[in-house]
């Protein structure tokens, strides 16, 4: 103390930076930890697209259900997924709209893909390709039904 006061007595004090060689270490460690938590990062992205599209198509698969059960048949191809939304000229007994909003596309930004009757023997199909848009798949690239 210089007279009292609370003032350090040396005015000397020098700031020292970082080494490179401290940079380098950190900037290795966050490397590690990118190439660690990237991936899982990626495939919890992936799964959640997943779900998504089958949440939706689910969605779309009970409103063509309250559909038939209100016009007595499902929409035609031709018609598609738009007749959940808007009364097709021949349906004097639709009761909609079905949904509360427009269809949107799939996650991955295609359209979904409505067929009526199915194949197989179904009264119709409902489904997206998934990330790759090729029929079959798998794993992430598996296609996405309703049923």
């Amino acid at each position: 103390m210089i007279n009292g006061s609370l003032r350090p007595c040396c005015n000397n004090t020098r700031w020292q930076g970082f080494t490179l060689l401290e940079l380098l270490v950190v900037i290795v460690i966050i490397g590690l930890l990118a190439a660690y938590v990237g991936p899982r990062y990626f495939s919890q992205l992936s799964k959640s697209e997943r779900q998504t599209a089958k949440a939706q198509i689910e969605g779309f698969g009970k409103a063509l259900d309250t559909y038939r059960l209100d016009t007595g048949r499902y929409p035609s191809t031709d018609q598609g997924l738009a007749a959940l939304m808007v009364k097709p000229n021949d349906e004097a007994k639709w009761n909609g709209p079905y949904l509360q909003k427009s269809v949107p596309l799939d996650p991955w930004g295609k359209p979904y893909i409505y067929r009526s009757p199915g194949q197989g023997g179904a009264d119709f199909d409902l489904l997206s390709y998934a990330k790759d848009g090729q029929p079959g798949g798998e794993e992430d690239n598996a296609d996405i039904t309703y049923r």
